[in-house]
Parts: structure tokens; C-alpha cells; sequence
């Protein structure tokens, strides 16, 4: 009888570390892995209200900054006005703007105005002449705001 007791120990060890419960299981989450899809039908063309006026100082390399704004029309033109401070100097004129392929980018066109900008929420990006933001510590520079 005395072996019985050692017996039954083991036995009850034994069933208790046996395959675990399913209060035991812990799940791990299914993760989505598909990618959400890219809107490519939303433009800044046709989803914001680009069309208004919009203002910055440009750099100067020898003038305090040269005041400039923009007007962007429904109807494709625009008008703009570049003020060297301090000189009593304004540049205005007017054209026509085009949007390029991918729907972001304006391009305003005339005799004397050639710029590509960026349309962004509320701003203007002036683009260098190979259509790329600029980057330098006078980057915030370049951005129009929307008046």
C-alpha cells in the first residue's frame, strides 16, 4: 500500500501537466497584411480648393526679400506680382496655367513668368526648374500661403 501513495502522486502530476486547456491557449491576432489601396482618382486638381490668393517673401540675394504673390483663377489663369522690398520695384504679370500629368503640380506660363508650384492643403510650393522642391535652410521660403 505504501507504493500506492508515491503511485498516484506521480499519476496526478502527470495529468495535470498534460496538454493545456483552451482557457490555456493564447491566440495571436490575425494581421491584416494587405496594404490599403491608393487613391489615385484624388488629385489636389480635383480635391482641394485651390483656386485663391497666395503670398510669401522669396529670398533676395541683394534686397531685404522680394514680396510675391500668386492668384490662381478657375479658369486656368493667374496673375502675379513680385515686389523687390525696399527698391519700389514691382514685376506683375498675367497668363495661363496648365496642370501637369499627375494632377499636383502647376505650371504658370507667360512672356515674362515661368514657375512650377506644388499645390498643396492651404499652400503653394515654388519649385526649381527641374520640377523638385527646394531644399536648402531657406526652404520655408518658398512656400505660399494662402490669404
Amino acid at each position: 500500500m505504501k507504493f500506492l501513495l508515491p503511485l498516484f502522486a506521480f499519476s496526478v502530476c502527470l495529468f495535470s501537466c498534460g496538454q493545456p486547456t483552451t482557457s490555456d491557449k493564447v491566440e495571436s491576432p490575425v494581421l491584416d497584411t494587405m496594404a490599403p489601396e491608393v487613391d489615385s482618382e484624388h488629385t489636389s486638381e480635383n480635391s482641394l480648393d485651390w483656386a485663391g490668393t497666395y503670398e510669401t517673401t522669396l529670398p533676395c540675394a541683394d534686397c531685404p526679400g522680394i514680396k510675391s504673390i500668386i492668384t490662381l483663377n478657375n479658369d486656368s489663369s493667374f496673375s502675379i506680382s513680385n515686389e523687390y522690398l525696399e527698391r519700389n520695384t514691382i514685376n506683375k504679370d498675367s497668363g495661363k496655367f496648365m496642370w501637369h500629368e499627375n494632377g499636383s503640380v502647376v505650371h504658370l506660363s507667360s512672356e515674362n513668368t515661368n514657375v512650377k508650384l506644388k499645390v498643396g492643403e492651404n499652400k503653394l510650393i515654388h519649385l526649381d526648374t527641374d520640377g523638385n522642391e527646394i531644399v536648402s535652410e531657406l526652404a520655408d521660403m518658398y512656400v505660399y500661403k494662402k490669404q
